[in-house]
Formats: structure tokens, C-alpha cells, sequence
């Protein structure tokens, strides 16, 4: 886990030399950040390969039939995966969809704020419902982890 902690630092070293890459060189500094990306993509695929391989191979025998039979076992740690992963893409999704939301929204009513200050009641309640969107993945991810 820890180890994550020590990467962070050469994360950072490396975001900001491919900004400043991509700044002096151009389309060919982009094309080979892409190429890159592409290499770490089927790298970070082979680890997700081994690591699926690794829990089948030492999954217990109600898993070996299915996970069907797993689940009418009593295991159920087969499954509690899938439930975790939809509940975090829930969460990414609409923070990301609330953050666009609110860029546009918020610009609008800082527009309209500023022409006649007394529309700013109206603007913050539409602000607010596009930070919504942000809470209905929220209780989305609720209801999935409560399922796994």
C-alpha cells in the first residue's frame, strides 16, 4: 500500500515534464505520450489478466463450479467485485458529469449575477441542481455497496 505513497512524488515529476514536452515539441511530443499511454494500457491489462488468473487459482471449490454456485453457496465473494466496481464508476461518472455541470451553469449565473444582481437567488438554485447529479451517484454507489 505504501508503495503507492512513494510513487506519488515521480507521478508529479513525470506530469510535469510531459506538460512542458508537449509544450516546446509539439504533435510529435503528443505522439509519442500516446504511444506511451498505449504501452502502459496493455501493461496495466496484463496485471489485471494475472490478477484475475491469481483469485481463480485459488478460489475455493463452490467457486470452481460458477459463480452462480458460489453465490447459492453462501460464499458471495465472487460477485461483491462487480457490485464494488459499478458503485466507484457510479461515483466517477456523476462527479464528473456534476463538475461539467456546474463549469457551465456556474459561469451562466455569474453572467447573469453581474447584469442585474438581483437574479442571484434564481442562479444559485440552478447551480445547486446540477450539483445534484453529483448525489444521485452517491446514492447510487449506496444502494450497490449495500447489495454486495
Amino acid at each position: 500500500m505504501t508503495d503507492w505513497l512513494y510513487a506519488l512524488p515521480v507521478v508529479a515529476l513525470v506530469t510535469v515534464a510531459a506538460a512542458l514536452l508537449v509544450r516546446r515539441r509539439g504533435p510529435a511530443a503528443v505522439r509519442l505520450l500516446l504511444a506511451v499511454d498505449g504501452l502502459l494500457l496493455l501493461a496495466a491489462l496484463v496485471v489485471v489478466a494475472l490478477a484475475v488468473g491469481a483469485v481463480a487459482a485459488g478460489a475455493d471449490p463452490a467457486m470452481a463450479a460458477g459463480p452462480l454456485a458460489a453465490d447459492a453457496a453462501g460464499s458471495g465473494g465472487g460477485s461483491a467485485w462487480a457490485a464494488l466496481l459499478g458503485a466507484a464508476i457510479a461515483v466517477a461518472g456523476s462527479s464528473i458529469g456534476a463538475a461539467i455541470a456546474v463549469a457551465y451553469t456556474g459561469a451562466a449565473a455569474l453572467a447573469a449575477v453581474s447584469e442585474r444582481p438581483e437574479m442571484f437567488g434564481r442562479a444559485m438554485v440552478i447551480v445547486g441542481l446540477a450539483e445534484g447529479i453529483a448525489i444521485y451517484g452517491l446514492i447510487v454507489a449506496v444502494i450497490l455497496i449495500g447489495k454486495a
